[in-house]
């Protein structure tokens, strides 16, 4: 696979994933009753700490949603960012790409948590778990690091 391939690849997987977060959460945060997203039933949420989907809603539209969005700008763009460096577990790598499979872990950690609370799994959660996957090993292709490697 040709390295700008493989980098469209990531990029594409990280703006489906936002994109999606910002509609599904903005979703909630409108209707926090789940009525805009096919009657959710406000009793998933019996077992959880929430009495509507209005938080659950703002952490998918931020954490899943504009992250992974802001994300693709900032692997096109290669800013630099003391801040983000703090977190940069990758020091060789810029931290665009290391905030890049953090987003797949913080998906995974989602799914799981969400899992828990509702006590049941429906295809899109079975989906979403099974896209963590390609997110990581797609960024940790040769082809990608090449883009995102320091100098």
């Amino acid at each position: 696979m040709k390295s700008k391939t493989a980098r469209n690849i990531h990029l594409f997987l990280l703006a489906f994933l936002g994109l999606g977060a910002i509609g599904g959460g903005g979703a909630l945060i409108v209707s926090p009753s789940g009525k805009l997203l096919g009657g959710l039933p406000l009793s998933i949420l019996a077992r959880s700490p929430f009495e509507n989907f209005l938080i659950p809603g703002m952490i998918l539209f931020t954490v899943l949603g504009l992250f992974p969005s802001l994300l693709v700008l900032a692997l096109l763009k290669k800013p630099n960012s003391r801040l983000a460096e703090r977190f940069n577990f990758f020091k060789d790598m810029h931290w665009a790409w290391s905030f890049s499979i953090y987003v797949a872990f913080a998906l995974i950690i989602w799914i799981q948590v969400e899992t828990i609370y509702v006590q049941s799994v429906s295809w899109l959660q079975t989906f979403y778990m099974l896209y963590a996957i390609p997110l990581i090993f797609v960024a940790v292709l040769p082809q990608v690091r090449i883009f995102y490697k320091k100098e």
